[in-house]
């Protein structure tokens, strides 16, 4: 990870400028919560990549992040915070695959409380302390297979999924409350689509949000 330490804003790629041009193109791109464009705007994404990459974390795109992992692209983040609080702010969230911890924090200020599954140890220790040092304290993490979910804390009113399966775990919609919001993509590698499942009195409505690429959602932790 980057060893700028607690410096948020001290290097020039985290302008205002530069942040503005990626909320301009966000804008322009159809995302229009004003909550949302503010977490993108005001979240040091640099200090969630590697040094050498800091100079690309305000480009619209996805970074790697080591152990075969990336971060979203920050598009890809704002339209899934998006299509989560669409319907009205979630109390308890459910985040699969903490990856870096970007997208919980830039979700985190926005819902009551999130519990955040990462199977990834290292991934996770880091994200833990980014997360802790931007102080967010609504955040609870788990080492786990987000492939089970987090039974203990079901139901949910949202559930997050940065990583891709064939097929929607049942698992999951098991743990969505009523009226939750289930936003995942969902598909092979290149073959991939965003989805947002709400679960209503007669079973689950889904419905498509646009194709996206993302890791294959794994099961197992390491």
């Amino acid at each position: 990870m980057t060893s700028s330490g607690d410096d948020f804003s001290g290097i020039g790629m985290t302008s205002a400028r530069t942040r503005e041009r990626l909320i301009r193109r966000l804008r322009e791109q159809g995302i229009c919560d004003a909550a949302v464009l503010e977490r993108i705007r005001s979240v040091p994404r640099h200090i969630f990549v590697d040094e050498a990459l800091a100079s690309r974390a305000y480009e619209d795109t996805a970074l790697p992040i080591g152990h075969n992992q990336t971060i979203s692209q920050p598009f890809v983040v704002a339209r899934m915070t998006e299509a989560l609080l669409e319907d009205g702010r979630p109390d308890v969230v459910l985040e699969i695959g903490t990856g870096c911890g970007y997208q919980t924090a830039v979700l985190a200020p926005l819902v009551g409380k999130i519990y955040s599954i990462e199977r990834i140890t290292p991934l996770l220790a880091r994200a833990r302390q980014r997360i802790r040092q931007l102080g967010l304290n609504n955040v609870q993490f788990r080492h786990g297979d987000g492939w089970q979910g987090w039974p203990a804390r079901a139901p949910f009113d949202g559930i997050l999924v940065a990583a891709a399966p064939e097929d929607v775990p049942e698992t999951l919609l098991e743990q969505l409350a009523p009226d939750g919001r289930l936003v995942l993509p969902v598909g092979p590698r290149g073959r991939q689509e965003l989805v947002r499942i709400r679960r209503t009195a007669d079973g689950f409505e889904r419905e498509r949000l646009g194709l996206v690429s993302f890791v294959p959602l794994v099961e197992g932790v390491k």
